[in-house]
């Protein structure tokens, strides 16, 4: 069975165990409808096609499950398709487990050794009572669950991943501007996406869950801020601070953010937020192509085609 990765556009009845992270329905020209299905696993993602749907697919292909999927792969606006032909659900006994698992880029180990080593040069009493508070209260989640759903870091350790990228980069600019208050900054790095842990659910394909669907993480961060600095008794404007750098990191209404950075800290987080989730989206799309080619348009960078240099 090959992987998504595998797949070109000469690929014919072939089968496949994916899960579905997508699914909506849409209707031709001639009023017919079909079901548009996003395929997924470890190596990538695959749009698809339902064309005749039977009674009984819009269950089947619910977001999460796993599917055993025979079809063919087309090619349609320089983009591979999947043709859904058949499907069925798989038992769990059935399923390859490690066709569905990404690894991240560095060790596991690693990436948690990285992440406890910021958390312990904290010196800030009130920061480092609140990361030890969620770390303890999310433990099981904060060191495997990824930072997305399908963006960016959307694998195992994804969230370890991110923050910690984000701390190294918040280190260098701690150096550059000596003002800055490095322990707000790096707690608010490691903190501002946790509301993840309740905004996404798993475990083979994370999805978003009704709390992340009706809330969404930052909302949901805020409350979990409040009612920690409430239970452990914090009466300094720290905990307010950090409530402000998670309200506002994604920098704008319009991505998100329902107030825009107001300190130097809250404005470094967003820019170093939207840097390495930029970063990690664009090599996505340069991985997938040839030196001296251009990738798709990417939506989420401007809709705009990236050039991969010649070596």
């Amino acid at each position: 069975m090959k992987m998504i990765s595998e797949l070109n556009e000469f690929d014919h009845n072939i089968q496949g165990q994916y899960i579905v992270s997508n699914m909506s329905k849409g209707v031709n020209a001639s009023g017919t409808p079909y079901l548009n299905i996003d395929l997924k696993d470890a190596s990538g993602t695959i749009s698809g096609k339902k064309w005749e749907i039977r009674p009984g697919d819009e269950e089947m292909f619910a977001i999460g499950n796993v599917l055993l999927i025979s079809g063919d792969v087309v090619k349609y606006k320089e983009s591979l398709q999947f043709k859904i032909i058949e499907a069925r659900p798989l038992e769990e006994s059935e399923i390859d487990i490690n066709r569905f698992v990404a690894k991240p880029p560095a060790e596991e180990k690693e990436l948690r050794n990285r992440f406890d080593t910021y958390v312990s040069s904290i010196k800030n009493k009130d920061c480092k009572a609140l990361l030890d508070y969620f770390i303890n209260k999310y433990q099981s989640k904060i060191y495997v669950y990824p930072a997305a759903v399908s963006i960016h870091h959307e694998y195992k350790c994804g969230f370890l991943m991110h923050v910690t990228t984000m701390a190294n980069i918040a280190e260098h600019l701690c150096s550059i501007y000596p003002d800055i208050d490095r322990d707000i900054l790096i707690t608010g790095i490691l903190l501002h996406d946790v509301g993840k842990m309740l905004e996404l659910e798993g475990p083979l394909v994370f999805k978003y869950s009704t709390e992340g669907k009706l809330l969404g993480h930052i909302s949901i961060m805020v409350g979990e801020l409040r009612i920690a600095s409430q239970e452990l008794g914090l009466t300094s404007e720290v905990p307010l601070l950090l409530e402000h750098m998670v309200l506002s990191h994604h920098g704008e209404a319009e991505f998100g953010s329902p107030i825009p950075p107001l300190t130097k800290e809250a404005l470094l987080l967003s820019l170093i937020d939207n840097l390495d989730s930029k970063m990690v989206l664009l090599q996505k799309s340069l991985d997938s192509i040839e030196p001296g080619e251009f990738t798709s348009k990417i939506f989420a960078l401007n809709n705009r085609s990236y050039y991969k240099p010649k070596k």
